[in-house]
């Protein structure tokens, strides 16, 4: 019977510098001549290095299973639960990635000429139509490399539309205290002064904050619907007809599309701007920070100030057409992140209108399920029908020192990612749930098995929440001197980062 761990296994995390050994190799080149000359006197002394390099020492099969392992110790929407709020990280079908890695597109180069990557630009033409139909657009520009980036866009045009038509005096931009926090940083790098509203008691826009703001000098209305507390905004129609009767534009914020899928377009609402997160609607690999697109469709009179250049179909030819006077101008190098519009285009493709409306619905369904259930566990502060998501809060645990990171923490030892948590910054202590609707019954029960496992510690035994989670290589670092002082060396690992070992974890009764 083994007892302990065989000696050169990998049996705990170690970097791959610590399994390093000097004589190990993982490649080895012929030490014979190769077409009459030695190896190395084929190869240019300018790409000759004049001394070896700092790398481990190795054997292929080590290094293999040194990666094989960091990758599982990942969270990811392929291995785990990922209820992430706001961020909709909804299951992403595999033929997606099957076209992206055609040869056609993978290897195209953005330096091409139109005529030589008329695939390229049908693609991407026919996406922008797709989009205008989604959302009742008049025209789209796919540059923009993220939502953040196409809110930065939309800024752009408001204060372009403006000045083409000597108004310079509207120069704020109204923003609820629900918003997305990088609406209001959108709207300060353009220049405008943030206005911020009041929700209502009931989680929603207060009509009567909302009317007080609007003035002579207020550019635009930024507004996420349904809201970040997964609401949607019922006066919607009052609120954009107020709003254009002032000469104020109206942007959206497209991170919340997801439950909108052909049940009603922001177009329709009344909104003049919009931008989408195409990573997260339609269905790109996002987790970790990227990659992301985030195209930016306006109406009618708006169209001569989105980028250039502009993809255009003349005689069953698609160009790139630059000629567009009052344009904002390029806000992206080439033409957008061409992979994930690739992706977003045969998700469209493939699902069809109706399979987008099923979304929704399943999108719908599953928070509202699942706000019901946990209903009887969590305080939910606005707990009203919602739409995607919900945000429920545990500032009633305060009093024991638990916090909505806490709870967070300990759902990474049930293989559950977890919510987002401490935002919305309207509900204190706030988890805002999204399971998307990808995910399964069986799948939503479990995580109400897990809150149900998670309020008993907190009711019982708070301290072992605090300690959470057990099961991950780093447990709980300090989060401010992880931001201000980042370990980015191997020898800082080494020799400063003190791993703390994994006590039991503790009992769930």
């Amino acid at each position: 019977m083994i007892t302990k761990p065989l000696t050169g296994l990998m049996t705990k995390d170690e970097l791959i510098f610590e399994r390093s050994k000097a004589g190990k190799k993982g490649i080895s080149f012929p030490k014979e001549r190769i077409f009459s000359k030695p190896l190395a006197a084929r190869i240019p002394d300018l790409y000759q290095r004049k001394q070896t390099t700092a790398l481990p020492e190795i054997s292929e099969p080590e290094i293999v299973r040194h990666f094989v392992n960091l990758s599982r110790k990942n969270f990811s929407i392929d291995t785990h639960f990922y209820p992430l709020g706001s961020c909709t990280m909804k299951y992403n079908p595999k033929i997606n990635e099957e076209i992206a890695r055609l040869d056609g597109f993978a290897w195209i180069h953005p330096f091409q000429t139109p005529e030589t990557i008329q695939g390229a630009l049908q693609v991407l033409f026919e996406l922008q139509e797709m989009l205008c139909e989604i959302t009742g657009m008049d025209a789209f520009s796919l540059q923009p490399a993220a939502g953040a980036h196409g809110e930065l866009c939309g800024m752009m045009l408001v204060r372009a539309y403006y000045h083409q038509r000597q108004d310079f005096k509207r120069t704020k931009v109204i923003v609820p205290d629900s918003s997305h926090g990088t609406n209001p940083a959108s709207a300060a790098l353009c220049g405008f002064e943030v206005v911020t509203t009041p929700s209502g008691p009931d989680g929603r826009v207060d009509l009567i904050a909302l009317e007080k703001a609007m003035d002579d000098h207020t550019a635009c209305l930024m507004l996420t619907n349904p809201n970040t507390l997964g609401l949607f905004e019922k006066d919607i129609l009052q609120i954009t007809r107020l709003a254009h009767q002032k000469g104020i534009l109206l942007y959206y914020d497209g991170a919340n599309l997801n439950p909108l899928l052909g049940i009603v377009r922001p177009g329709d609402m009344g909104f003049d701007i919009v931008h989408l997160n195409l990573h997260k609607t339609f269905s790109t690999p996002h987790g970790g920070g990227g990659p992301g697109a985030g195209p930016v469709g306006v109406k009618k009179s708006l169209i001569p100030f989105l980028p250039v250049p502009a993809i255009k179909k003349k005689n069953s030819v698609f160009e790139l057409d630059s000629n567009q006077p009052h344009s904002i101008g390029k806000v992206r190098s080439f033409f957008g992140n061409f992979g994930v519009l690739l992706r977003a285009y045969v998700y469209i493709r493939t699902i069809g209108s109706d399979g987008l409306t099923q979304i929704s619905r399943d999108a719908i369904l599953n928070a509202n399920y699942l706000r019901r259930r946990l209903e009887k566990l969590l305080e939910i502060p606005y707990n009203d029908y919602c739409m995607h998501e919900f945000v429920a809060t545990v500032r009633q645990y305060k009093s024991k020192g638990l916090h909505a990171s806490d709870f967070g923490k300990r759902m990474l030892d049930f293989g559950i990612h977890a919510p987002t948590v401490h935002f919305p910054l309207v509900v204190e202590d706030a988890l805002m749930i999204e399971p998307t609707e990808t995910e399964s019954k069986e799948v939503l029960d479990q995580l109400v098995e897990v809150f149900e496992i998670m309020v008993k510690e907190a009711n019982d035994d708070p301290e072992s929440l605090k300690k959470a989670p057990y099961t991950m290589p780093i447990r709980r670092p300090d989060e401010v001197q992880a931001a201000r002082k980042p370990i980015l060396s191997w020898r800082d690992y080494s020799q400063d980062l003190k791993r703390p070992s994994s006590p039991d974890m503790p009992s769930t009764g």
